[in-house]
């Protein structure tokens, strides 16, 4: 009996110490967004043990930086199964990381999808096209994750943008990116500039492009820069804007 006593004490002074340090690692967490990943079984298997155990412990960061160097000497080597299997490890024990997410995504929207299109082990064009559309849909799944995480960061909301424009050749969506990155606190002045150039490119939306295009050339002469014009002029004229209304400038 006195040694289940013994016991019994035991655990309760464990635990007394124990809940102050959870409760502290809890904290920590949540300030660093950890807690919007749930710690389960799925988890458990995406990120294999040591990762699972760095998710648990103080030590996310640091795992996390060995993966990524990992993941870049996968990239040297052009093996990206690893670099995809290492990224997203690396996302998920450090998603508040803007530079871990668009990282990922240029690893395997824009390198990834370079190296199946020319990938000679592959005899046919169509599977060729096939394996880099596959990879334009990872690299936008990571971007996209990574809003959901980082919000509040135009960083990705551009780079999403880029993504649209750049690989899908969807300027409409590349306007909306760029027009949500442009609306968040600290974004850099061109992405409204970019916004609009994008929305010049949509047919049927010409004239609310040109409002916007104009707006901005109207504020001064600080933005007023030769794509600016340029895009002006070719809606000037696809418009038939009356002369009088049109802008002073000759087309660049």
């Amino acid at each position: 009996m006195k040694r289940v006593w013994a016991i019994l004490f035991a655990l309760l002074v464990f635990g007394a110490i124990k809940v102050p340090a959870e409760h502290a690692l809890f904290g920590r967490h949540q300030k660093s967004g950890f807690r919007k990943v749930a710690l389960d079984v799925d988890l458990r298997e995406k990120l294999g043990q040591l990762g699972f155990i760095a998710a648990l412990s103080g030590f996310r960061a640091a795992v996390a930086d060995i993966f990524f160097i990992q993941a870049h000497g996968a990239w040297q080597r052009t093996d990206w199964g690893r670099v995809l299997f290492l990224l997203r490890q690396v996302t998920l024990l450090q998603p508040r990381s803007v530079l871990f997410w668009d990282a990922a995504a240029w690893h395997m929207a824009w390198n990834a999808s370079v190296a199946a299109l020319n990938d000679p082990k592959q005899p046919r064009m169509a599977l060729r096209v096939k394996a880099e559309r596959e990879y334009y849909a990872i690299g936008k799944d990571f971007l996209e994750r990574g809003i959901q995480n980082n919000p509040d960061q135009p960083q990705l909301y551009e780079a999403l943008a880029r993504l649209y424009q750049q690989k899908y050749h969807d300027h409409e969506r590349a306007s909306e990116y760029y027009a949500k990155a442009a609306a968040l606190p600290g974004a850099p002045s061109f992405d409204k500039r970019f916004s609009a150039y994008e929305l010049s490119y949509c047919d049927g939306r010409e004239r609310e492009a040109h409002e916007r295009l104009r707006y901005l050339y109207d504020l001064g002469e600080k933005e007023r820069l030769p794509m600016l014009i340029a895009r002006i002029k070719f809606l000037e004229n696809k418009l038939e804007i009356p002369l009088e209304q049109r802008i002073a400038e000759s087309q660049p």
